[in-house]
C-alpha cells in the first residue's frame, strides 16, 4: 500500500489514476465510517502541498479517515479539478474545488487584513469550480492572466534574491519549474529550490554561506536542515521573501488584482466568491462585522476560515483572545447568512489533516462548519449538473431568502456522496429535469434518480 500511495503523487497522471484504482480494488472502502469532520481547504501539488500530495492522494487520505467532505484550493489554477472530481467519485467522497489568490482591497488600502504587514492586501477565493471554459472566453483569459501575473511576481522575486545570493542564483525554468507538475510555481517552490541549489553547489559549506542571512550558526542551520527540511524552508522563507527579507518588495495596488474584480470573475465562473479570514487580530479584521459587510459589498458570498490558527495555541491568553475573535466572525457570518468553509491548508509542515470539531474549542461552531461544507458540496452538485450554482442570480427567483437558499443547498450537500453510477444517471437528463430530481432527493434525504 505504501508504494501505491507514493504513486498517487507521481507527476504522471496515468500512474496516479492506476494507483488509485488498485488501492480501491485492494481495500473495502465501504467499511470506512464517515465522521463529522471536514477539510475544505487542502492545497494540492498543483500549487504547493508540504507532503507533495496530488488531488488523488488528498482524496484517498480524506477517505481513509472518513471525512464528511473535502476540498482542494490551489493558487491561481484549477489544474487539479478533473482529477479530484474523478477521484472523489471513485471513492464516494463529497468534494469541491477552489482557487485562491491575493488581491488588493482598495477600500481597506490603509488596513492590514489577512496578510500582516501588507496594508490593502487580501486573500480571496472561489469555491466550487465545476467546469473549464473555452480558451477565448473571458473566464479562461482571466485565469491565464492570474497565473501569468503570479509567474511575473515569481521571476521578479528570484531576480531580487539572485542579486544578493549570486553563488546560488536560480534559473526559474531549470531549478523551480521541475518541482511542480504543471508549471504553476509558488514562492514555497522557490524557497525549496534555493535550499536545493545551495546544497548542490556548496555542499556542507552551504550552511556557513547561509549563516549570516538566516542569523543562525552554521551548525544550527545544518541540524535544522537534516532534522526538519520543512522547518529549514520556513526559516529560509522568513529571511528571503517575507517582510524584511532580502527579496521582499512591499506590494501596492498594482501588484495584485482588485478584490471586486476577482470576486466577480469567480461568480462568472459559477463558483462561490469567498473572503479568506486570518484570525481577527489585524486592524482590518478586528472590525469584525463591519469588515465582513465590506467584503460582502465587494462581492463575497462566503467566508473561509482556518480554525487551527485560532485555537491550537500554547499560550492560554492568546488562545482566549483568538477564540473570542473566532466566535465574533462566526456570529457575523451567521448574521449575514454567509456560509463558512473551513480547512487546514497543509502547505507547510505540522498542520493537522483536519480540524477536530469535537474538541472543546471548536464544538460550539461544529454545526455552522458542517453546514458551510454541506452548502459547498450542494453548490458543486447543482452547478455541475443542474447549471444552478449558489452564486447565480437565478437563485433569487427560486428562493425567498438567502436563508432558504442555504437550507436547500445544505440538504443537497448532505445527500450520500456522488459515485460514478449516480453521476452517470444525472448526466442523462437536462438541467431542469436534474434540478427537479435533486430537489426530490434532497427532500427524501437519499438519491432518487
Amino acid at each position: 500500500m505504501n508504494e501505491l500511495e507514493k504513486l498517487l503523487s507521481d507527476f504522471d497522471p496515468i500512474k496516479r489514476k492506476n494507483a488509485l484504482i488498485k488501492l480501491i480494488s485492494d481495500t473495502d472502502i465501504s467499511k470506512i465510517p464517515t465522521q463529522n469532520n471536514v477539510n475544505m481547504h487542502f492545497h494540492s501539488f498543483f500549487s504547493f502541498n508540504s507532503e507533495g500530495w496530488s488531488p488523488s492522494r488528498i482524496a484517498w487520505e480524506a477517505k481513509k479517515v472518513g471525512l464528511f467532505s473535502v476540498g482542494i484550493v490551489d493558487f491561481d489554477v484549477i489544474d487539479g479539478m478533473d482529477e479530484f472530481i474523478d477521484a472523489a467519485e471513485l471513492l464516494s467522497l463529497r468534494a469541491s474545488v477552489g482557487v485562491e489568490t491575493r488581491s488588493f482591497f482598495a477600500k481597506f488600502a490603509n488596513f492590514e487584513m489577512d496578510s500582516p504587514g501588507e496594508p490593502g492586501v487580501n486573500y480571496v477565493m472561489g469555491v466550487g469550480f465545476t467546469q473549464h471554459f473555452p480558451d477565448e472566453s473571458v473566464q479562461a483569459k482571466k485565469l491565464t492572466d492570474y497565473r501569468e501575473n503570479a509567474k511575473k511576481r515569481n521571476l521578479n522575486l528570484i531576480k531580487r534574491i539572485n542579486e544578493k545570493l549570486k553563488d546560488i542564483a536560480l534559473s526559474y525554468e531549470e531549478d523551480v519549474i521541475p518541482l511542480t507538475p504543471s508549471g504553476n510555481a509558488t514562492e514555497r517552490h522557490i524557497i525549496t529550490a534555493y535550499g536545493n541549489k545551495a546544497l548542490k553547489k556548496l555542499g556542507d559549506k552551504a550552511f556557513s554561506y547561509l549563516s549570516e542571512i538566516l542569523e543562525r550558526k552554521s551548525d544550527e542551520i545544518k541540524n535544522i536542515f537534516y532534522s526538519s527540511r520543512p522547518g529549514f524552508d520556513e526559516l529560509l522563507r522568513s529571511k528571503l521573501v517575507k517582510k524584511g527579507g532580502i527579496g521582499y518588495l512591499q506590494p501596492s495596488k498594482e501588484t495584485f488584482p482588485p478584490m471586486d474584480e476577482f470576486l466577480q470573475w469567480v461568480k462568472s465562473c459559477g463558483a462561490i466568491p469567498t473572503e479568506a479570514w486570518l484570525d481577527g487580530t489585524t486592524n482590518g479584521e478586528a472590525l469584525g462585522l463591519k469588515y465582513i459587510e465590506a467584503s460582502k459589498a465587494e462581492g463575497a458570498m462566503a467566508i473561509n476560515i482556518i480554525p487551527d490558527r485560532n485555537w491550537n495555541i500554547k499560550d492560554s491568553q492568546t488562545q482566549k483572545i483568538k477564540l473570542a475573535k473566532l466566535k465574533e466572525i462566526v456570529d457575523a457570518a451567521n448574521t449575514l447568512n454567509m456560509p463558512i468553509f473551513i480547512g487546514t491548508e497543509m502547505n507547510k509542515s505540522g498542520q493537522p489533516l483536519y480540524d477536530d470539531l469535537d474538541c472543546n474549542a471548536l464544538r460550539p461552531f461544529k454545526q455552522t462548519f458542517i453546514r458551510g461544507a454541506s452548502i459547498a458540496i450542494g453548490h458543486s452538485i447543482l452547478a455541475r449538473f443542474a447549471k444552478l450554482p449558489y452564486s447565480a442570480d437565478a437563485t433569487d427567483n427560486i428562493f425567498k431568502s438567502t436563508e432558504e437558499k442555504n437550507d436547500f443547498y445544505e440538504k443537497v450537500g448532505k445527500l450520500p456522496p456522488l459515485n460514478k453510477k449516480i453521476s452517470e444517471n444525472l448526466s442523462k437528463f437536462n438541467p431542469d429535469e436534474i434540478f427537479a430530481k435533486i430537489a426530490d432527493s434532497a427532500k427524501k434525504g437519499c438519491w432518487n434518480i
